[in-house]
């Protein structure tokens, strides 16, 4: 069943138009259905296999205006890097403590930051952050003894992609409340960062396809010509 507020937004995106990407930016908030402040996320299909290592596209880019979410960092480290962490701003702090709670199904963070020489005590909980994207990894730059920067950065709007196993990377790159601007700029940002990505063996397109849609509206496509500048 569709509701009336859901058949008017569809009615207000042409599902065969590739729009600009600031075209997108402005519709998407017109055609937000929800009460509360959606996200905007951005589906990029790209041209590689991602069976194959070197074609399994995963990086990180610093958003310019930030999410619009904070995000609640666990720091898993020695009681050395404790007080480096709070001071940073990190929601909790600790190791072995934490270790257990993993183990008995406590998730309730966005992300996990770990200094090298604790990793190998964490490598057992990967059965459980795994699945959830919580893994702390060293591409991402969650692994790293630089444990202030990393949390600065986090807080900040630094985001992690990755492509997923049909080739599509799926991010939050705002809120519903930001300006077509910000939108537009954050977005800009995210197919820049997966454009230098590019791996030399990916033969054919690359940036195949790429949408925009917020929380429950209908999927906005994206000219992807508006976006390689």
């Amino acid at each position: 069943m569709i509701t009336k507020k859901r058949k008017i937004a569809n009615a207000k995106v042409d599902a065969n138009k590739a729009y600009t990407l600031k075209e997108a930016s402005n519709l998407v908030k017109e055609v937000n259905t929800t009460k509360f402040d959606s996200s905007v996320d951005l589906h990029i299909r790209l041209g590689v296999d991602p069976k194959k290592a070197d074609q399994a596209i995963r990086g990180t880019v610093s958003l310019p205006h930030g999410t619009g979410k904070t995000k609640r960092v666990l720091v898993l480290c020695t009681p050395d890097k404790e007080a480096e962490a709070k001071n940073a701003g990190a929601d909790h702090v600790g190791l072995d403590e934490f270790i257990t709670k993993i183990e008995g199904g406590w998730t309730d963070i966005d992300v996990i930051v770990a200094t090298p020489s604790v990793m190998p005590k964490i490598g057992k909980l990967g059965k459980v952050l795994g699945p959830r994207n919580l893994m702390p990894n060293p591409k991402t730059g969650t692994v790293t003894n630089d444990v202030a920067g990393a949390i600065t950065d986090l807080k900040g709007g630094k985001i992690a992609f990755k492509v997923d196993k049909v080739g599509i990377i799926h991010a939050s790159i705002g809120r519903v409340s930001f300006s077509p601007d910000k939108i537009a700029e954050n977005s800009q940002e995210l197919i820049n960062a997966i454009i230098k990505l590019k791996p030399s063996s990916a033969k054919g397109t690359y940036l195949k396809g790429v949408s925009m849609a917020s929380t429950m509206s209908p999927g906005i496509m994206i000219d992807t010509k508006s976006v390689q500048n």
